[in-house]
């Protein structure tokens, strides 16, 4: 049938946590503005009909359609032609540790994926739109084609429906987003004196957090100055020297301290300088491990504390109940991949018809014009007014009704 022979040329290739360490997938990233030029050759080198490239923090995922056998051959000559910058040994690895999927399997794993049940936090929204994105990219790259378009719009539409009809997504899981509702809790006011420890990639996300939700005062502290300085950029604050810390006299409402050190950051004698003699509560949030704040700091001020620890704690628990939502998201998605089989059958109809229209005009041009051109010429105007009207009205129906009987043949089959 058609839609075997569609489906079958289908195939995905994919990165992720699960297959890769996080950082030899990042080095499989190809920056926007090179897309176009390396998919296009990608694509035409290999022959694929239709690709579509994916690429998040830890994961990198091709689909493809291509009449080739998708084995490790194909593999080589994958990686060899899109990353000829990578040693060889680098994409030799990449063609042996790829995730190769073919078919139906592939339609779901990216049912799987845009519903983040595949991802590495379970629940994490922001992939349905990374999906979305990633598509339209390669659309207006024109790289892609009918059967990924119709891919793409039922994967979206599956995500949207468990979004929608689960909890998957209802309880954080991590710790940024988790701190940010522990503060959020506490009422403080948005021009709150916000002081940042670090400018690793934990206050990064968490301090720009801040700042989306309406957060304005910021200082950043960092042992090099340059990333200090670009955060602060960032942020509309200032950046200094994490050496300054002790001499710092503007004040502070909350800290949010994430460095990388084996030692407390935020000794007793430096957190007495920070407060200058304000008796007034405060709000330490230590996202490192092991902690920045010395535990001396809790007893002997009026701070409220939250911990890595308290809020990885949270983190399992959330995570515990995304799991048990599991079940539903299950359902949704064999349903879903029930409605793809109907859909991709009931396209490869419409396209296998498309011929039809002009083969029926063509029928009736030879008829009218050759084989009962004289027949017709001898027709006065009212009979010929009414062959007409009798053609027409064929015509519509031969092109309309097999379209239509194929389609009901299908719901027979589903039924």
């Amino acid at each position: 049938m058609k839609n075997q022979t569609r489906l079958k040329d289908l195939h995905i290739v994919a990165f992720t946590h699960r297959n890769l360490p996080v950082s030899e997938v990042g080095s499989l990233h190809i920056e926007p503005e090179n897309q176009k030029d390396r998919l296009s050759s990608l694509k035409e080198t290999l022959n694929l009909g239709e690709l579509m490239f994916l690429s998040t923090c830890n994961r990198v995922e091709f689909l493809f359609t291509s009449e080739s056998e998708v084995d490790i051959k194909f593999l080589h000559r994958f990686f060899d032609s899109l990353y000829p910058v990578l040693e060889k040994e680098a994409r030799d690895s990449f063609a042996k540790n790829a995730t190769v999927l073919h078919g139906l399997n592939a339609v779901e794993h990216k049912l799987y994926v845009a519903s983040s049940v595949d991802s590495m936090i379970i629940g994490e929204r922001e992939i349905i739109t990374q999906v979305r994105s990633a598509y339209e990219r390669c659309l207006k790259m024109d790289l892609t084609g009918d059967l990924i378009r119709i891919i793409m719009r039922h994967t979206i539409e599956t995500a949207k429906k468990v979004y929608t009809n689960t909890n998957i997504a209802k309880r954080p899981v991590s710790v940024v987003s988790l701190a940010y509702h522990k503060l959020k809790d506490l009422d403080v006011p948005l021009d709150s004196r916000v002081l940042i420890v670090g400018a690793g990639a934990t206050n990064v996300n968490m301090s720009r957090f801040l700042k989306k939700h309406g957060f304005t005062n910021f200082n950043v502290f960092n042992r090099t100055l340059s990333k200090a300085e670009k955060l602060a950029g960032d942020l509309n604050g200032q950046a200094h020297n994490l050496n300054d810390l002790n001499s710092f006299d503007k004040g502070f409402d909350i800290i949010i301290s994430c460095t990388g050190s084996e030692g407390h950051i935020l000794t007793p004698e430096i957190y007495k300088s920070l407060i200058i003699g304000e008796t007034s509560r405060k709000v330490v949030i230590d996202i490192a491990i092991p902690q920045d704040l010395s535990p001396e700091i809790i007893a002997l001020h009026n701070v409220t504390h939250i911990s890595v620890g308290a809020l990885q704690k949270i983190s399992t628990e959330n995570l515990k109940a995304r799991s048990k939502e599991m079940q539903h998201v299950e359902e949704i998605i064999t349903e879903a991949m029930y409605e793809f089989t109907h859909i991709e059958q009931t396209r490869c109809v419409e396209l296998a018809m498309r011929e039809v229209p002009n083969k029926v005009k063509e029928i009736k041009s030879t008829a009218m014009n050759e084989v009962f051109k004289n027949e017709l010429n001898e027709l006065d105007e009212l009979s010929r007014e009414v062959v007409d009207k009798i053609i027409g009205y064929m015509e519509k129906k031969y092109m309309s009704m097999p379209m239509i009987m194929a389609k009901e043949i299908l719901l027979k089959k589903r039924t």
